[in-house]
């Protein structure tokens, strides 16, 4: 509800408002106060709600008001019940009706306005069918949603318009600048060739320049395509090595990757980027916007003098002396519930905190990590150049990775059976001491009764008497199992080394041949891959040389063919501008009045005559008004001061013939009256 309030008093601030609330000021609001700020809301989203509710009933305003609400769509939350109470408390200016009614206007001003302009055309009367039967009536009504799908139809053109940023004036004004630059350039040509035909060879001389010109339109068009095909290449190669960056670490990854790891890799991966994406970067773009909206508003608002500073610091001590007194308020009532919501907030934010920047530090390392391996790329190419050689090879790499990956999941694991170790001989040392303490009090209390009844000492040398015989037992026991154990082991070993020799004996020959065909088809399997990876690229090479030329001709077609279209366009558009022209100038210049009347220029001199006689007639109208508006309002006033004097002598009159007791004897111009 806080937020909800703070939301509307900030809005209420701004423009077009400018009501200059804070929370304890608006939160102190009269309810007729309150219902003239939702009136007033209400105006800014239709121009025809704005009233001053001291001059109207209260029924009128609660329909209205309803009747604007259900025209925006705003939907109450509750069933039929809370419709009842949300009425009621619209008419009597109920704080939690009329609050969540002003969060729902402010939050979008805009759209309401636009569909409370809509409204006003697209709201069908509804015409009952008795009165449809009248012809007159039913062509009215036919006529009526015919206009109604026309403003429609124009209403989405008007929005599509807006929304593409299509202007005439520029178009206009563009075609202005070419027609201009076209009648210089046919100038210049017409100067050139006047001052070239005076020279000998002038065909020749054409013909040797055109061929020139054609000659170096297309070395541009072959340098351009070479660069090109430079840059395509460069990227190429860089995808080429990224590729190959991506493989190189998908079979390091795959050489002792198991699907336990991978998926608890990747779900660490996708909560990552779904903590980054859900909370750290919205909450970034909003501090950014925020930042964005305080920057503009302190470039929108004129330069502040020494005085506007000094008013400005004295409104922050205010407001600093409240925020204290209400803090003091708050800590004089020492509610408990508040105290441990204060502090479980306080360690969700030091955990909200530590998290952002646990995720800063990874985003940091990673992109350290991509620029480390942007580096050893470079100085890897480098070394390459220099001496041919690189300085791991693909193999060892792996292997050297490989390990690494599996000593730091072994080492993280036994790091964790350390750590849950050491917790649990926290624990088994905490309930040993409190075992030996419960021992020791169990102890006191055994030789206290041992002296009471005069046998003390009897617990100890039993106690030891039977630890003895206890452990006599067990080592006689341990020495007999012992020595069967070690005789029976003895023999397992025996027949199992002599089994298993005899039957790796035929294993260890099939693996010998087997090894050297492994060898064989290695060879064999590296010489066709490198067959087949020049294959694969002079194929790749030619397809994309197809594929560029293919994209070229295409591109060109598509532009012939808008050229195409767009002169065609043109030329139409000039010549129904060329044929109103000609109409217009032959009725202007025709002899026959009625022909002369129907030119444009003639309607629109008729207009402008006729719109500078109505506006002359409106402004002696404005100016009678303006003059009578101070006395009629001023009478007004004074009817109304009356009508309110008169129903309050009225009142008072009822009053008194109420106040009267029966029997009560009452003197008026000299005679006495008894009233029974």
């Amino acid at each position: 509800m806080s937020d909800q309030i703070k939301f509307i008093v900030d809005s209420l601030n701004k423009e077009p408002f400018r009501k200059n609330y804070n929370l304890i000021t608006f939160d102190s609001l009269e309810p007729m106060q309150l219902l003239q700020v939702l009136s007033d809301v209400l105006a800014e989203i239709d121009p025809k709600q704005l009233v001053d509710l001291r001059e109207e009933m209260p029924e009128q305003t609660a329909k209205r008001m309803l009747s604007l609400l259900g025209i925006l769509k705003y939907k109450p939350s509750g069933n039929a019940t809370d419709m009842s109470t949300f009425r009621q408390g619209l008419v009597i200016g109920s704080k939690p009706v009329i609050y969540p009614v002003l969060h729902w206007l402010l939050q979008r001003t805009n759209e309401l306005k636009k569909r409370a302009y809509l409204a006003r055309f697209l709201i069908k009367l509804e015409v009952p069918s008795e009165f449809l039967q009248d012809e007159t009536v039913a062509d009215t009504n036919k006529q009526y949603e015919e206009l109604m799908e026309a403003f429609k139809t124009l209403h989405k053109e008007y929005e599509q318009l807006k929304a593409s940023g299509f202007s005439t004036a520029e178009i206009r004004k563009d075609i202005s600048a070419m027609e201009e630059e076209k009648d210089q350039l046919i100038k210049r040509v017409e100067h050139l060739k006047k001052r070239v035909e005076t020279a000998q060879n002038y065909q020749w001389m054409l013909k040797i320049a055109r061929q020139l010109r054609v000659e170096k339109e297309r070395e541009e068009y072959l340098a351009q395509q070479k660069q090109e095909q430079k840059n395509q290449l460069f990227h190429a190669v860089q995808r080429l090595q990224r590729v190959q960056n991506q493989l190189k670490s998908m079979r390091q990854a795959a050489a002792d990757a198991k699907p336990e790891s991978l998926m608890k890799r990747l779900e660490e991966e996708i909560k990552f980027n779904l903590y980054m994406v859900t909370e750290k970067f919205p909450k970034e773009l909003e501090n950014k916007k925020k930042e964005l909206h305080i920057l503009q508003k302190v470039v929108s608002e004129p330069a502040m003098g020494h005085s506007d500073l000094l008013e400005l610091e004295s409104k922050i001590n205010e407001i600093n002396t409240e925020i204290n007194q209400l803090i003091e308020k708050k800590m004089m009532r020492n509610e408990p519930i508040e105290g441990n919501l204060s502090l479980y907030k306080q360690q969700a934010s030091i955990i909200s905190r530590k998290k952002e920047a646990k995720a800063e530090e990874l985003q940091e390392a990673k992109e350290k990590l991509a620029s480390l391996e942007r580096e050893a790329s470079v100085k890897r190419n480098q070394t390459h150049e220099f001496d041919g050689t690189e300085v791991l090879k693909g193999d060892e790499f792996k292997r050297y990775v490989s390990k690494l990956r599996s000593k730091s999941t072994v080492f993280k694991k036994k790091h964790q059976i350390i750590a849950e170790l050491k917790a649990e001989f926290g624990l088994l040392q905490r309930t040993e001491e409190l075992l030996k303490q419960r021992h020791e009090n169990i102890q006191q209390q055994l030789q206290t009764m041992e002296e009471k009844k005069g046998i003390s000492g009897y617990s100890y040398t039993q106690e030891e008497l039977e630890r003895v015989s206890a452990l006599k037992s067990e080592v006689d026991e341990m020495k007999g199992r012992t020595l069967d154990d070690m005789s029976e082991m003895v023999k397992k070993l025996n027949s199992l080394v002599s089994e298993k020799k005899s039957a790796l004996a035929s294993v260890i020959k099939e693996l010998r041949q087997l090894r050297q065909k492994c060898q064989e088809l290695t060879q064999e399997c590296d010489e066709k891959k490198s067959q087949y990876d020049s294959c694969a690229a002079g194929l790749e090479s030619n397809r994309s040389k197809l594929e560029q030329e293919v994209r070229r001709l295409r591109e060109e077609c598509l532009q012939e063919e808008s050229r195409y279209h767009y002169t065609n366009c043109m030329i139409k558009n000039l010549e129904v501008q060329l044929r109103r022209a000609t109409d217009e100038m032959k009725a202007y210049i025709s002899s026959d009045q009625q022909e002369k009347r129907k030119a444009i220029r003639e309607q629109y001199t008729k207009n402008i005559a006729e719109q500078e006689n109505l506006g002359k007639k409106l402004r002696e109208k404005q100016k009678v008004v303006r003059e009578s508006h101070g006395p009629n309002m001023k009478q007004a006033k004074m009817w109304r001061d009356l009508e309110q004097l008169m129903e309050c002598k009225k009142q008072c009159f009822l009053k008194q013939q109420s106040q009267t007791s029966i029997g009560q004897v009452i003197k008026e111009g000299g005679e006495d009256r008894l009233i029974l």
